[in-house]
């Protein structure tokens, strides 16, 4: 029983550190990359569609993505919905493909985008600790029921406690790393 709580725990922590990889991947650094589009959603015909599954990227140079889109009367929709987000680019369009020339990146939005990736770990951090707490009350209740004994449920605490440790250990190193990749010009 206590088991299952803990391993149930241990992937909800997992997700959460998956979400918080996939929320970093999104905060554009100097070069680019097509995980920066993740987030993007296009009015596409009506439905809002993810622009990962409208078109290709392609990253000729550093600060440089293609963007081809799959339906070419999908261009306009596109080039608004990358125009409205924020990453701060204006969208060229040639007829066939969507030009985004990335500007360097200033010494003010190097610290604005430091700022959003501790906000974003912070937020991994607490969702890590939430899960926690939460496995720890259902172990209280089985102890109160009188289903595990006390020596189980602090085993659990401690393992728990483990786990939590590890996880917000791998978040700060995902933020630790992606402090360093802003901070590099």
């Amino acid at each position: 029983m206590i088991d299952d709580i803990i391993a149930e725990a241990g992937r909800k922590m997992d997700q959460a550190l998956d979400h918080a990889r996939e929320e970093f991947s999104g905060i554009r650094t100097g070069r680019a990359h097509p995980a920066m589009f993740n987030k993007i959603q296009v009015d596409y015909y009506g439905a809002l569609t993810p622009l990962q599954q409208l078109a290709t990227f392609q990253v000729p140079e550093a600060r440089v993505v293609l963007i081809a889109p799959y339906d070419r009367g999908a261009m306009h929709n596109i080039e608004k919905a990358i125009r409205d987000s924020d990453l701060g680019v204006n969208p060229a369009n040639d007829g066939n493909v969507i030009r985004l020339v990335l500007p360097q990146l200033t010494e003010e939005r190097r610290k604005e985008y430091i700022k959003l990736a501790r906000h974003k770990a912070e937020e991994a951090r607490v969702a890590v600790r939430n899960i926690r707490r939460h496995a720890l009350e259902q172990v209280g209740k089985l102890q109160k029921a009188k289903e595990v004994g006390e020596d189980d449920a602090r085993g659990a605490e401690k393992q728990l406690d483990a786990a939590t440790k590890k996880r917000v250990d791998q978040v700060d190193e995902l933020l630790k790393s992606k402090e360093s990749e802003l901070l590099e010009v």
